[in-house]
């Protein structure tokens, strides 16, 4: 069972991680906003301009991935060992990772197929035809029907694959790094403990969106 004060615990653990190696763990964050940008430059044209939201948005979908490096950091602290940035790598030596793999592979093809539904959200709405400029597409979206049926259809699709994620992985990745079980046990204890605890869940889901959406705020 997991309660909204579990929540409030690992939150004050995450953050004396945090204090403890702050130097460290900016450091490993800083591939996660580079990622991101390095992504948004490669479809910044007018032709993919209507995805440069859903791709900042949904790079979260493989957030988790991002994120097991930390994870390593805290296991390790919590053991009482000496840990630097580089130990976020120990991931690589790890008996699980051909699960870890293979599930962030998982992972990315759900990114793609939320970059599809995009598009093709985009295409019924305010498509088929790219928008000519940035201001343009702007106006259209936030003052037209069309726009506001995209948003509202885009976020309700987009909501669905967020929920999707978190469900698949909010226990799999530290569970793979922590536990000697397989890919199935992991992904199946994720499903259980959400269907189980959906409130907290839920409630931590909301907890990491509003981070992304705070640090979405400063160009990633």
């Amino acid at each position: 069972r997991i309660g909204v004060a579990d929540l409030r615990e690992v939150l004050a653990k995450g953050i004396a991680d945090f204090a403890a190696y702050r130097t460290d763990v900016i450091f490993v964050c800083i591939i996660y906003p580079l990622a991101g940008l390095v992504l948004a430059r490669l479809m910044f044209g007018y032709d993919m301009l209507p995805l440069v939201f859903p791709l900042a948005s949904g790079f979260a979908l493989i957030g988790p991935v991002a994120a097991v490096g930390l994870y390593e950091m805290s296991r390790r602290r919590e053991r009482g060992e000496e840990i630097s940035w580089a130990d976020a790598f120990g991931v690589l030596r790890s008996p699980a990772l051909g699960s870890i793999v293979v599930l962030g592979l998982v992972l990315l093809v759900i990114f793609a197929l939320w970059l599809q539904a995009a598009y093709t959200i985009y295409q019924a709405t305010l498509g088929p035809e790219p928008p000519s400029s940035v201001g343009s597409f702007l106006r259209d979206v936030f003052t037209t029907g069309a726009g506001w049926a995209m948003i509202l259809v885009g976020c309700g699709v987009g909501f669905l694959f967020a929920a999707l994620v978190l469900t698949m992985s909010v226990v799999s990745f530290p569970l793979l790094l922590d536990r000697d079980v397989g890919l199935y046990t992991a992904v199946a204890t994720s499903v259980l403990a959400t269907v189980t605890n959906p409130v907290p869940i839920a409630l931590w889901g909301l907890i990491v969106a509003g981070g992304l959406v705070l640090g979405s705020l400063p160009a990633l």
